[in-house]
């Protein structure tokens, strides 16, 4: 479980290159809690905005419209593989 936070303009593509498709391959559920959210896919794009359950299957790229809180529960695997991949990207 992850809670987080990204400010007004975060755009997570270019820290995904190199990944699949250079998008998460994370599965995660949660929940909008402020702000708005753009996911794109290699199929398109969806806006989230708080109050919004969600699921994003792997294939995703997060794109902060306005500054974003969410709560997040993912398998942990998938996710430090991710986080570990993006944290390297420095």
């Amino acid at each position: 479980m992850a809670f987080v936070q990204l400010p007004q303009g975060t755009d997570l593509r270019p820290a995904l290159k190199g990944l699949t498709d250079d998008l998460c391959q994370c599965p995660h559920w949660g929940y909008m809690l402020k702000g708005r959210l753009k996911m794109v896919t290699k199929d398109g794009e969806e806006v989230y905005e708080a109050g919004q359950a969600f699921y994003w299957p792997p294939g995703h790229a997060p794109v902060a419209l306005e500054d974003c809180e969410y709560v997040d529960f993912s398998p942990t695997d998938d996710l430090t593989a991710v986080i570990d991949h993006i944290t390297s990207q420095g």
